[in-house]
């Protein structure tokens, strides 16, 4: 569903992302892992065109969608959930939904978003900034999700989230790809929340993909040392 080959990204004169590979199978949910300043960010920001690399390919299915800006590469299947949820404050849930409709042809909030996150039902007349943590990360997600993707980036999604949510969001993301059949790539440094939520862990050191395995797999201490400062 999405391959990265090669991928070099550069702020400037400084290259961060060294070369990256990484496949996203269909229906497949992969967390890339790693300390702050470690390029995590970078990588999803690049995937949705926010910053262009210097070399390498990004493609969805078949389509080679490197050269695309972002909003072409949201009409190609990619939906991208900012570090800070980044939900618009003075808006309510349902007009902070509702923005991620631009692009599709649905004028209407579909049903099962609400079936999937029935707290944003019951809180859809209060503003986005009077929600939770929790409920923000929650909104941000529904707001993805309506623009129909292929593919689903989250950039640190259990930031600012109290340890009881946490599993909640992971038990969100694999219904999601239960029953939507969609590909979910996210970047997250709580070794918990990785270890429920994705099928395959990699883990990103010096903008460089250096450990992989399968969530049956993971050595839970070797991926500890790799977090550790």
């Amino acid at each position: 569903m999405l391959k990265i080959n090669n991928y070099h990204v550069s702020y400037g004169q400084s290259e961060i992302l060294h070369g990256i590979n990484i496949d996203v199978k269909p229906g497949e949910i992969v967390a890339v892992t790693g300390r702050n300043g470690m390029g995590k960010t970078t990588l999803m920001k690049s995937i949705m065109g926010i910053i262009p690399p210097t070399e390498g390919t990004l493609t969805i299915g078949d389509k080679d969608i490197s050269s695309l800006v972002t909003h072409e590469r949201v009409r190609e299947g990619v939906a991208y959930v900012p570090q800070g949820r980044m939900i618009f404050a003075t808006m309510t849930v349902e007009e902070n939904i509702e923005t991620g409709l631009a692009g599709t042809d649905k004028k209407k909030i579909p049903d099962e978003i609400y079936d999937i996150f029935p707290v944003l039902l019951e809180m859809k007349d209060r503003r986005g900034g009077n929600l939770s943590g929790g409920q923000q990360q929650q909104l941000a997600i529904a707001r993805a999700l309506v623009s129909e993707p292929k593919i689903l980036l989250l950039d640190e999604p259990t930031e600012g989230i109290q340890p009881s949510i946490i599993k909640e969001i992971a038990q969100v993301l694999r219904r999601i790809r239960d029953e939507r059949g969609l590909s979910i790539l996210f970047s997250e440094q709580v070794l918990s929340f990785v270890m429920d939520a994705a099928d395959r862990i990699m883990v990103i050191e010096n903008g460089r993909i250096v450990h992989e395995d399968n969530r049956e797999d993971v050595d839970a201490k070797t991926l500890a040392g790799y977090l550790s400062v």
